[in-house]
């Protein structure tokens, strides 16, 4: 029950009726047409900027315009005033019976706050960490991030595939191999000394090479690197997708499609081969010379002719290279080659969520996936930006096991799942977040995953309250529901819970059509902050106490709003893969 809806599809209706009076025009462009809580809730509980977005269309004063149509809403049995404010807002407060009934839908309907929203398969690639050792904190977020995405849209009622791509070509898995084989070599007793520059020093790749020296014996020492790479890069590629898989389900995180890079390559250039021809039967490739960038030249710039892909033709700043000067293909001609494979599994939009560092990355995709799709998909690309680790204030040391830098893992067995998952959502995706270890596990209101967990367990403990105080009466949701007095709930703090139950609906809609997980976290956290509230009033006035075992019908009403928003706040921390606890210890 979206109560913003209904009242979206009120203003228009109203909007049509100005129109069929000669008061409007016709054919106006509604789309921009919003209804949403105001911004002081003390103007109202609804506002529309109809009047304000229409004026100009229209030729109409927006104020007048507005008056028009505050006009028309207060016919509305459930609209006791209509007010026009600044320049041609329209507030609108309703009859309290709207918030009453919503709370009853919280109750019995277990969709409440589920949405519809239209629209073909959606693809979200997230993590895609290059196999070549242990996630840390940064890749943690981008895969809560991506995760949370995938289930914020599933309940806006999309169909979503999860996706990891594996780089699992090109140099860095060579790399890995050769780091993988002195290990090797030291897990058959041999002095390595300390590991070449170049190399991936952390100590996780000794279980690689003892793993490698059990199944193969010394055989490896006695081939020369073309016959052993493959085997050792084979052989540590698993065992580092293991250990990905393994930090991944410690944290929640699942894909539906592990979508290795390797197999875009193979018999005449295979999948990447077959990109390039089809661009070439559109018209999109041709041999040419790009302008030299601007500022110094990197080194490796070559004033030659290249094999050229038109991006500019699809919004990029400039025209694409898709091969080297070696004739072989560039990244961008495979990473091109991967998403056209994802349009052809058959998803119309596509979601990659990346690190900060690839931000040049972003105008070049959405013009490949415009050219292989004819227009018909689009891609968002969601950048996330670092993640400074701290423990109480103070920067936290690097990670020996790494070699370079803490690992997820680490910071998963320190604070657990929970408190990662919520605080790296409570902050927007593209906004440097401060991770700090100490004040994520404090029990207090300043951590906001403890605050929101503690509201949720609060609801369950005034239930055992009510259980206890009323033994023999029924207080099924549903028994609620059917016979709670809403009216006696009369103090601005029940209203405040019965506000932001209300509101649920359209943050969850909105964050999805947006692609913002962090709006639910941030709502939970003002809807725990108005039940914590209210309970402490209640402890200072005795006649706003939840549970009150001489007032069964103030406690029945109560008691179905703790219901419906403890509901709430199970629905939103189940979008962001965080557990919602019946009590805390």
């Amino acid at each position: 029950m979206n109560i913003f809806a209904q009242f979206e599809a009120r203003v228009r209706e109203a909007l049509e009726a100005l129109v069929q009076s000669g008061k409007l025009p016709g054919g106006l462009d509604l789309s921009r047409v919003v209804v949403e809580p105001p911004r002081d809730p003390s103007h109202g509980d609804l506002a529309t900027n109809a009047a304000l977005v229409l004026a100009k269309e229209a030729k109409a004063n927006p104020k007048a315009l507005g008056e028009a149509l505050a006009e028309e809403l207060r016919g509305d049995p459930r609209i006791t005033e209509a007010s026009v404010a600044g320049p041609g807002f329209i507030n609108l407060r309703l009859v309290p019976d709207v918030f009453h009934d919503v709370v009853r839908a919280a109750l019995t309907d277990t969709e409440f706050g589920r949405a519809k929203l239209p629209g073909g398969a959606v693809n979200i690639e997230y993590v895609s960490a290059n196999p070549t050792g242990p996630m840390h904190v940064g890749h943690g977020r981008g895969a809560v991030f991506g995760d949370a995405l995938a289930s914020l849209l599933i309940a806006a009622g999309r169909k979503v595939t999860r996706e990891y791509y594996i780089n699992d070509a090109g140099a860095q898995v060579d790399v890995l191999a050769r780091s993988a084989y002195l290990r090797y070599r030291e897990a058959l007793g041999e002095e390595i000394g300390a590991i070449p520059e170049g190399l991936y020093p952390g100590d996780y790749l000794k279980p690689v090479g003892l793993h490698i020296s059990r199944e193969h014996g010394r055989n490896l020492l006695d081939m020369p690197e073309h016959e052993w790479l493959p085997i050792i890069r084979e052989a540590a590629i698993q065992a580092m997708m293991a250990m990905i898989r393994d930090d991944l389900a410690a944290i929640g995180i699942r894909h539906d499609v592990f979508f290795s890079e390797r197999t875009l390559q193979g018999a005449n250039g295979g999948k990447v081969a077959e990109l390039l021809e089809e661009l070439r039967t559109k018209g999109l490739v041709y041999e040419g010379r790009l302008p030299p960038p601007k500022g110094q030249l990197p080194e490796d710039w070559e004033d030659r002719e290249q094999t050229l892909f038109r991006a500019t033709q699809f919004g990029d700043d400039v025209d694409r290279p898709l091969l080297k000067s070696d004739g072989s293909f560039t990244y961008f001609a495979s990473d091109i080659a991967y998403h056209r494979e994802k349009w052809l599994a058959g998803a119309s939009e596509l979601i990659d969520v990346l690190g900060a560092d690839h931000g040049g990355y972003v105008k070049r995709m959405q013009a490949a996936v415009k050219a292989v799709s004819d227009g018909q998909a689009v891609l968002d690309v969601k950048l996330c930006q670092l993640v400074r680790l701290l423990r109480a204030g103070e920067p936290v040391k690097m990670s020996k096991r790494s070699g370079e830098f803490v690992t997820l893992r680490e910071v998963i067995d320190e604070v657990g799942r929970d408190a990662i998952r919520f605080m790296m959502l409570y902050r927007k995706n593209d906004a440097t977040l401060d991770f700090d270890l100490a004040k994520v596990v404090e029990k207090s209101k300043d951590n906001p995953v403890f605050y929101v967990q503690y509201g949720h367990a609060r609801c369950f403990s005034v239930r055992r309250q009510a259980v206890e105080a009323f033994a023999n009466e029924d207080l099924s949701k549903a028994s609620l529901a059917a016979d709670a007095d809403f009216s006696l709930l009369t103090d601005p703090g029940e209203f405040e819970m019965m506000r932001l139950i209300a509101q649920y609906p359209r943050v969850l809609e909105s964050a999805a059509v947006a692609h913002e997980p962090h709006r639910i976290a941030f709502h939970l956290y003002e809807t725990a902050s108005s039940l914590h509230s209210f309970w402490n009033k209640g402890k200072d006035l005795p006649q706003l106490r939840i549970v009150n075992p001489t007032d069964r019908k103030s406690t029945r009403a109560r008691l179905a709003l703790v219901e419906a928003l403890g509901g709430v706040l199970a629905s939103g921390l189940a979008v962001l893969g965080v557990t919602a606890p019946d009590e805390m210890r």
